[in-house]
């Protein structure tokens, strides 16, 4: 055998294993995908009765206006006739070279191939030209109410993504290239990586987020040095330890989100909110909410606002004996927040100062005065929920109950499973490229692994806020009721400070800037750069960010969303350096930091409840 010989045999031989493998493989997979567990399809998308609404308005359209619908076709068909004589024209010419593509760009179409291969540039037309037609057929329905109408843009766009050339091996160079390279080992490695994800997931695709066991909780993740000082049924709450001389007399309350746990503010040293905020000389505080399981289903809204966030606030007060706390609320943290700060506002208004008896079982008596109010990617008015809204309607909220009430609880798994859908095209698609076809395993990082790290919800919780807030807005509507009177939110008297991110799929910016409407004190609005979670974690020194900030002062009147962004300057970095000047300026002299007593330490940070977890 000669020398040449030998590397074609070897490629030979891996090719035949990496075969082999595959076939292995499959059958594991037919296995895994046989154990699948049964879930109720309204779980997972709109009733056939949308879709039949849209093809009745599309039936309706053509009837009454079939110009509309002639001329829409007939621009879809000469676009790809005019693409087609380009391809022609360059074959008989005996040129293999792609036609002219003047099409927006598309990071998934990234690869240079799809520019200047006709074989991957034709499919890559195609699919856009189709998709637009599509989009457009959809955005232009008439005769159907604007939720049905944003639902069925919502599942046409998944659809449209889902069947994207770049999801499937025969259209994908990139990973044509992968394969050819590696003899295959690419394929296997993609298809372990598919079974795997299968088979920890009881036979649903669900996207391994991250490696469980690069990142850990007290090890490298929520490491910043405290005591949990005071634990109830439903939380922990964390005093960290000061590392300044002297400390801003008023503590930070945070109040995170129950949908997650709070360790997205403290996730590494270098992007930790908390450890910055301590560096900086508060003293805060944070709220670690309990995993609940069946035994909580009873647990109401109301119990996370008194014994959650007012409690929180009280044992606050009693570490420290601060007069005044800053507080800060995160995502549904951010709604609790507002609600509980439009109470106590109430309370204070109160002439005669007496409380119903409502407002003495539910409202703890020995309360700090807010100094301010932070909402962080909150929503206050749910009238425009954003791509989230596509979940929640009557029929589906009645199926998501009745599987609930079955549990006890929302599992972790169901509510993670929707946030990917939202931003699919980013944390599904793609995902799903890199590592099934590509073969790739994502390289953990810090807030993906606090992503896989999923939290239940009560069910009689959950369903309450689904209803109350999400479908019939009843905060923004003056409806909603705590402590036997309405939450309005005109009664906050704190200052506030709302941040809402530019790409937000969960709270849109434009629906957090409906505070304006619904308080009456000062507002600093602040609009950073980012997502929902990595809007919010924007340290200091991280690259290519940015914000606006401005303040609708007394006097200038509704400032239309459009306007304010027009007109609020943009600035360089973190708005996380604007937070700390905005606190500080809302806040006494420095004093000497509070002593953390020996009795009131439970245990050390990160406590006891941040570490439950379940396998469902």
């Amino acid at each position: 055998m000669t020398t040449d010989e030998k590397p074609a045999g070897a490629e030979l031989e891996r090719l035949n294993e990496n075969i082999a493998r595959i076939e292995e493989l499959s059958q594991r997979l037919v296995a895994a995908m046989a154990n699948k567990r049964q879930v109720d399809p309204h779980l997972q998308g709109p009733s056939n009765e949308v879709f039949m609404k849209a093809a009745t308005a599309y039936m309706h359209e053509m009837m009454q206006n079939p110009v509309k619908i002639l001329e829409h076709q007939v621009s879809y068909w000469g676009k790809m006739l005019s693409h087609y004589m380009d391809v022609q024209k360059a074959l008989t010419t005996g040129r293999l070279v792609a036609p002219p593509d003047d099409l927006p760009k598309d990071r998934r179409f990234a690869n240079p191939l799809w520019e200047s291969h006709p074989y991957f540039n034709f499919i890559k037309q195609n699919y856009l030209v189709t998709s637009q037609a599509i989009e457009q057929a959809v955005d232009h329905l008439e005769g159907l109410d604007e939720r049905d109408k944003r639902k069925v843009q919502y599942f046409t766009q998944q659809i449209v993504d889902m069947f994207a050339p770049t999801n499937f091996l025969a259209t994908n160079p990139e990973a044509l290239e992968r394969a050819v390279e590696t003899q295959g080992q690419s394929l296997v490695d993609g298809l372990e990586n598919l079974v795997r994800d299968i088979e920890t997931n009881q036979g649903e695709l669900l996207v391994t987020l991250s490696d469980p066991k690069a990142f850990q909780v007290g090890k490298n993740l929520a490491t910043t040095p405290g005591k949990v000082v005071f634990r109830n049924r439903l939380l922990e709450l964390i005093q960290y330890s000061p590392t300044t001389d002297k400390v801003l007399p008023e503590p930070v309350l945070i109040v995170p989100s129950c949908i997650m746990k709070y360790y997205i503010l403290d996730l590494s040293p270098h992007n930790s909110m908390i450890k910055y905020l301590v560096d900086k000389g508060h003293t805060v505080f944070i709220i670690s909410w309990r995993n609940p399981d069946a035994s909580d289903r009873d647990l109401k809204m109301q119990d996370y606002l008194s014994s959650g966030v007012l409690a929180a606030m009280a044992a606050a007060k009693s570490r420290t004996g601060a007069k005044r706390l800053h507080t800060v609320g995160y995502c549904l943290g951010g709604t609790f927040l507002a609600i509980a700060a439009a109470a106590l506002g109430r309370l204070a208004r109160k002439k005669d100062g007496r409380r119903t008896a409502k407002e003495q079982a539910l409202i703890p008596e020995d309360l700090p005065q807010l100094a301010s109010v932070i909402l962080l990617a909150a929503q206050t008015d749910f009238s425009e929920p954003g791509e989230l809204g596509v979940f929640i309607d009557e029929e589906q909220l009645a199926t998501l109950r009745q599987n609930m009430n079955e549990r006890g609880y929302l599992s972790g798994k169901q509510m993670g499973g929707s946030f990917v859908y939202l931003a699919s095209r980013g944390l599904l698609w793609g995902r799903n490229t890199r590592r099934y076809l590509l073969g790739e395993d994502d390289a953990s990082f810090d807030l993906m692994s606090w992503n896989a790290d999923t939290t239940r919800l009560p069910a009689r919780m959950h369903s309450e806020y689904l209803d109350a807030l999400f479908l019939n807005n009843a905060l923004a509507a003056g409806q909603y009721r705590f402590a036997g009177a309405t939450v309005a939110l005109m009664d906050i008297d704190a200052p506030m400070m709302v941040v809402a991110t530019t790409r937000d799929h969960v709270s849109p910016w434009k629906s957090v800037y409906k505070i304006h409407l619904q308080t009456d004190t000062h507002v600093t609005f602040v609009l950073a750069e980012g997502g929902h979670n990595a809007g919010i974690v924007s340290e200091p020194g991280r690259p290519r960010r940015s914000y606006q900030i401005a303040s609708v002062e007394d006097g200038s009147g509704w400032i239309d969303p459009d306007d304010w962004k027009a007109q609020a300057p943009v600035v360089q970095g973190s708005w996380w350096e604007a937070m700390h000047v905005w606190l500080r300026e809302r806040s006494g002299s420095p004093i000497k930091p509070p002593t953390m007593r020996a009795e009131h330490a439970v245990c050390d940070a990160p406590g006891t409840y941040v570490m439950t977890r379940y396998a469902d």
